[in-house]
């Protein structure tokens, strides 16, 4: 329930960011993260990287629950993320086998036809 009411205050305060921003080029439409804690993947929508197989980054998983892992990672610039903290779908028949929380790892992530990212993989760093 709290990751819901999360949710819910970030998709309602995400207009008055967009408004207050001077950062067009970043795609999300925020200047500044210090402070931002968890993000929802609800905002997190792109569409300028449409027939994008994957997209690689570094992270950290905090948490890896029921389809759901909780992650933290450092700036996405191929689709203009920042670095944070923040939720992610985990796709039915992703490779996630033998991650644990804690555990630093590359992540795959995959766009789907809603424009939404989600975990296609999660690989143990080496």
């Amino acid at each position: 329930m709290r990751h819901f009411l999360l949710s819910l205050a970030f998709a309602a305060a995400a207009p008055a960011f967009a408004l207050a921003s001077d950062d067009s080029e970043s795609g999300h439409g925020m200047s500044s993260h210090e402070g931002m804690g968890t993000e929802s993947h609800e905002n997190m929508h792109d569409e300028s990287h449409e027939g994008m197989a994957g997209v690689h980054a570094e992270a950290t998983v905090n948490s890896i629950g029921d389809g759901t892992a909780n992650i933290t990672h450092g700036p996405i610039a191929e689709i203009g993320w920042p670095a944070m903290t923040m939720d992610l779908p985990v796709l039915d028949g992703a490779e996630v086998g033998g991650v644990e929380d804690g555990d630093e790892v590359m992540m795959m992530l995959e766009k789907g036809e809603d424009g939404m990212y989600a975990i296609r993989a999660l690989m143990p760093k080496e």
